[in-house]
């Protein structure tokens, strides 16, 4: 894929699925919008990412409805930088979301991603993201399901939880929102993690650490979170649009 490159699925029903799918690789300026991304393979050189970011940057992935893949939904690594998770539904996954290539991989402090308004829905397990070092605003994002955990984290990640709905599952054992990654507690409770007018249901819990002045959090906050009782709604389109064509989407 080349940089200043645009991938518009609106007015057809339009689905990678079946082999390898998207990855950004050292390009910037990309949007993704509007794609049924499932089941996706690995390759040589590929995870088996529905989208994988690869040392991109500027990078829309909007209104599309991703599942069932053989690795990642989403992956960003390798100082991949200037990203936005917007308006997806994501259903039937384990590992959902890694932002940061690995612990020891530095380039990952500068990164800056932004995922707002997104479903997170039926048959996910874990990583809604899973973050590493980096910089990180969860907004007006719909939980309605997880197995393990929904955020969770190492290599001390700024994460700014706003303003977003998380109903827990049934298991008394899987509440918690958070989850510190390869970390002592005393390690952990210097991370800067805050939650603010986030909704919890049925017994979800969000662990905070480290700071909580907004200054702290400057680089991961980049717009303003709307209340979370209105979730439901910001989020009830979220996924592939059903265009029409003489109509608005």
């Amino acid at each position: 894929m080349n940089s200043f490159k645009t991938i518009d699925g609106r007015g057809s029903s339009v689905h990678i699925a079946g082999g390898p799918c998207i990855t950004i690789q050292y390009v910037t300026n990309v949007i993704i919008h509007g794609i049924n991304i499932h089941d996706c393979k690995k390759r040589t050189v590929s995870d088996g990412d529905g989208v994988s970011i690869f040392g991109g940057s500027h990078v829309w992935v909007d209104h599309c409805s991703l599942s069932n893949c053989a690795d990642g939904l989403i992956d960003a690594i390798h100082g991949s930088t200037a990203i936005t998770i917007s308006n997806n539904y994501m259903t039937h996954h384990n590992k959902v979301m890694l932002l940061g290539h690995n612990d020891g991989f530095t380039r990952d402090r500068s990164m800056q991603v932004t995922i707002a308004f997104n479903h997170f829905g039926e048959g996910l397990v874990q990583r809604m993201p899973r973050c590493r070092h980096g910089y990180f605003h969860v907004v007006n994002n719909d939980y309605t399901h997880w197995q393990m955990y929904a955020i969770g984290g190492s290599a001390a990640p700024t994460i700014n939880s706003q303003g977003n709905r998380f109903l827990a599952p049934d298991d008394r054992f899987n509440k918690e929102v958070t989850k510190r990654e390869v970390a002592s507690e005393s390690e952990w409770k210097k991370w800067n993690w805050r939650s603010q007018g986030d909704l919890y249901l049925n017994g979800a819990f969000f662990t905070r650490s480290g700071a909580g002045a907004s200054s702290s959090y400057a680089r991961a906050s980049s717009l303003a979170a709307r209340p979370s009782n209105l979730v439901a709604s910001i989020t009830a389109g979220a996924g592939s649009l059903k265009c029409k064509k003489g109509s608005s989407c």
